[in-house]
């Protein structure tokens, strides 16, 4: 009786030159061939449309993502220093047209000094005289400089301002910040983080005159502030970790706040 034996992994299948797991070699194993997977004609076509979509969508959604404008129910507005004089416009008119009662201006050290020299060299300093010049009264005008330089200016600033709310014993349950166009998804985010959830953050993105935000990829500014803010806003979501001073534990423990 002859037994039937089942061919072995060396040997090649019915119909198959070389086995899937072999490797067949030539002049001296100078050149081999090996078996491999790769994808079928059947997923091409969706991969192909995966590369058109994706580029086409972000020309698409990534101004609207980004210069977002979301109010909310608030007499506290938060101007950014460093805005140019279009937003500072945006800003009077803000003020103007809502039942705002305080206007804060915010920033760190003005760029190009390298340090901290006092708080009348600050972002926060140049927007309230620009404000004050444009026609906010200076009664409700308030400037809160950020000694910080360099890295995580936004994140700093609202972490000064909310320090600042502390040290005066304002209890502000909501605001406003108004900022310019691509940069206000980052800015909220950012404000959010430093006052935690209990704080209601809204943000106004003033637009830029110099380009159309709807072809934005046709201007040189447009592309670099979209494509720009768009890697700072990936760094602040998903990367950025503000480091947390033992005084700022101190404070959010007595204030039951048991973020880390």
């Amino acid at each position: 009786m002859r037994c039937k034996l089942s061919p072995s992994r060396s040997e090649p299948a019915a119909g198959r030159k070389y086995p899937i797991d072999s490797t067949h070699q030539k002049l001296w194993g100078i050149l081999e061939l090996r078996e491999r997977w790769s994808l079928s004609w059947r997923v091409w076509p969706l991969v192909a449309g995966i590369v058109v979509l994706v580029p086409f969508v972000f020309v698409w959604q990534a101004y609207p993502f980004l210069a977002v404008t979301h109010r909310v129910n608030a007499n506290v507005l938060v101007v950014e220093g460093w805005v140019h004089e279009y937003a500072i416009g945006a800003a009077l008119k803000e003020f103007q047209s809502n039942h705002y009662q305080r206007v804060f201006t915010t920033g760190g050290p003005v760029p190009g000094h390298g340090r901290y020299i006092n708080d009348f060299y600050t972002s926060a300093s140049v927007g309230a005289d620009l404000l004050k010049k444009a026609g906010v009264p200076d009664e409700s005008l308030q400037m809160v400089p950020s000694r910080v330089i360099a890295r995580d200016r936004t994140y700093s600033s609202a972490v000064a301002l909310r320090d600042w709310f502390r040290d005066h014993h304002l209890a502000i349950q909501s605001f406003n910040v108004l900022t310019e166009d691509c940069h206000a998804r980052r800015t909220q985010l950012l404000y959010q983080e430093a006052f935690g959830k209990k704080v209601a953050v809204g943000i106004i993105a003033a637009s830029n005159p110099d380009y159309n935000p709807k072809n934005w990829w046709r201007y040189s500014d447009g592309v670099r502030e979209v494509i720009g803010e768009s890697i700072a806003y990936i760094y602040a979501r998903f990367f950025f970790y503000p480091s947390v001073s033992p005084s700022e534990k101190a404070a959010a423990a007595s204030q039951g706040d048991t973020r880390q």
